[in-house]
């Protein structure tokens, strides 16, 4: 199933708040689930929020954050939102 037929799906599905919620959570934990994989002490990465892309190093990895260093700071970051330069 390719990812427009999945949204297709999503969008006509009657799904009520509380599987919206739960689905919702799945993609999270998907997306922390692949940074993990994908990152490692050391790599650059980008740090996404709403408007902006910053670029960091990572430092640290913990069971649901990373610790990056941006701009001469430390930040602790959850890997959602974390994706490899």
């Amino acid at each position: 199933m390719t990812h427009k037929e999945i949204m297709k799906t999503i969008y006509f599905a009657d799904l009520d708040l509380t599987e919206l919620n739960m689905l919702h959570k799945l993609i999270q934990d998907k997306k922390v689930e692949q940074a993990k994989r994908s990152i490692k002490v050391g790599d650059n990465v980008f740090v996404v929020q709403k408007t902006k892309r910053t670029p960091g190093v990572v430092e640290d990895i913990k069971i649901k954050k990373a610790v990056i260093r941006m701009n001469g700071l430390s930040y602790r970051v959850p890997l959602s939102m974390i994706e490899a330069a």
